[in-house]
């Protein structure tokens, strides 16, 4: 099913079976002999019962329950369910009740509620499970997938992923790499390999490839792979290749970093990649996830919720600074008040930037796309203060409101730039993992990209980050960020 019908599937199984165990947890402490609190009324137990419902709403939004969980065991979604419900019925059980029963009552109850929550919780998650899994079987929902490899591991992955139905992966295409020839050894030298790239590259366009003849068509295979990926859909690469091809790997990597593919390996490549990896079994079907999610769900949760809540709060509170600021701009020269720029987002997704208008309009009519310059001629004389004081980036909350962007992430750039410097720097598109920022550990390090030198060490920050970020690393770049600008050292 789709992922929206699956979210409103669940929330409505979800709420469902909240709202029975409750009744079945009323009953059961309501009989004679049972352990409900003397002083609980009708109406303060649905009240509690309301309130119960949300939190464990709550409680499941943070821990993931409700992310895209595709192909995934039921055992293991089992598990942390158990998990969840244990810790959230600790937390939310002694919020409610724990001031107002004897002990033995209060763990007894607390037993039979989280027992009860737990009971129906999962019925109708296995339940829709198991609808979900039959419809993958049918072919329904499955993802489609591309295999980068040599021909014989092409062919190997192809038939694995044909025996396992339930993995729900399709092979729409592959890209097949030609071993390099050996030459002709010279008489007093070892043989050689053609320096020729890798140059086959198989195209398939049915439900999977077929197993006879296969439209070839030769050209630099790896490079045309991120053409591929969007011309098939493709939203799995599957990389076949051998334990000692690390630089092809490389390159695969290269070109798919920032896009919206996931890419997981045949497990020769462990080794190779280190931490960078994460092993996940799919029905019999092994396979190896490359440059997973940097943080955990509940910490992506909470750093949104909290890019809400800071984004809201300093739309509302600055609106008087954000008025006599568009009043200054208007006044200072001629042009609009608000400058709007194309700027690339997570996974390389295009988005309109917003920033008050610190140029004389039109600044890059005549020399095109270009990085500002310390004392740079273009820069209004109440933009310099603005940018100074970090005042130009107030309407970017905004993006972050919208999603687009967050309080803390890697700069977003502009598409021309991003095209260039993803050629001229390795690993630069890993910077589209996450979400770009308003501020971040590369903007409070170092200065602003002024030369492609700039964009090299400032790129060592912005992996550093993505490696290393957390609710933690935030605190401390908004804490930065927030004595940069009260000291009016901003750029």
């Amino acid at each position: 099913m789709s992922r929206r019908a699956e979210l409103l599937a669940l929330l409505a199984s979800d709420l469902l079976a909240l709202t029975l165990a409750h009744v079945a947890f009323r009953l059961v402490s309501a009989a004679p002999g049972g352990l409900a609190p003397a002083d609980v009324t009708p109406g303060s137990a649905q009240t509690a019962g309301a309130v119960l419902l949300v939190g464990w709403l709550v409680v499941f939004v943070f821990t993931g329950l409700y992310q895209e969980r595709f192909a995934s065991s039921r055992f293991d979604e089992l598990f942390s369910l158990v998990k969840v419900v244990t810790a959230g019925g600790l937390a939310l059980f002694f919020v409610l009740f724990i001031d107002r029963m004897s002990a033995d009552a209060a763990r007894i109850s607390l037993a039979t509620y989280t027992g009860t929550v737990l009971v129906f919780v999962a019925s109708g998650r296995l339940v829709l499970r198991s609808v979900q899994k039959a419809r993958l079987l049918r072919g329904y929902g499955v993802h489609r997938a591309l295999i980068v490899g040599w021909g014989d591991r092409v062919e190997e992955v192809r038939r694995e992923a044909e025996r396992y139905p339930a993995a729900g992966i399709r092979i729409v295409g592959a890209l097949q790499l030609r071993r390099p020839t050996v030459v002709a050894a010279a008489p007093v030298g070892p043989a050689l390999p053609d320096e020729e790239p890798p140059s086959i590259a198989e195209e398939v366009s049915g439900d999977a490839m077929p197993r006879g003849d296969v439209e070839i068509a030769t050209g630099p295979a790896i490079a045309d792979l991120p053409r591929l990926i969007d011309r098939l859909g493709v939203q799995d690469v599957l990389i076949a290749l051998g334990p000692d091809d690390h630089q092809y790997l490389d390159e695969v990597l290269r070109v798919c970093d920032g896009r919206p593919v996931a890419l997981k390996l045949v497990p020769d490549f462990y080794a190779a990649v280190g931490g960078m990896a994460r092993t996940e079994h799919m029905y019999g079907l092994p396979l190896i996830e490359v440059l997973p999610q940097p943080m955990p769900v509940w910490e992506r949760n909470a750093k949104r919720l909290i890019d809400i809540l800071v984004a809201a709060a300093v739309l509302a509170i600055g609106l008087p600074v954000g008025l006599l600021v568009a009043l200054a701009v208007r006044a200072s020269s001629a042009g609009p008040v608000i400058y709007r720029q194309t700027r690339a987002g997570k996974e390389g997704r295009a988005f309109t930037m917003l920033k008050f208008r610190t140029m004389v309009d039109g600044a890059e009519r005549e020399t095109g796309p270009v990085w500002a310059q310390p004392g740079d001629a273009r820069t209004t004389g109440v933009g310099a203060l603005l940018r100074r004081w970090r005042l130009d980036e107030l309407p970017q909350f905004w993006n972050v409101l919208r999603g687009e962007m967050s309080l803390v992430g890697p700069r977003p750039e502009r598409p021309f730039f991003v095209e260039t410097l993803t050629r001229e720097i390795p690993l630069y598109g890993r910077r589209h993992r996450v979400q770009p920022g308003i501020t971040g550990l590369a903007q409070v390090k170092w200065r602003y990209d002024g030369s492609l030198e700039d964009v090299r060490q400032k790129l060592k920050y912005d992996l550093f980050y993505i490696e290393n970020m957390g609710l933690g690393m935030d605190l401390k770049i908004l804490l930065w960020t927030i004595r940069t600008a009260l000291s009016g050292r901003g750029h």
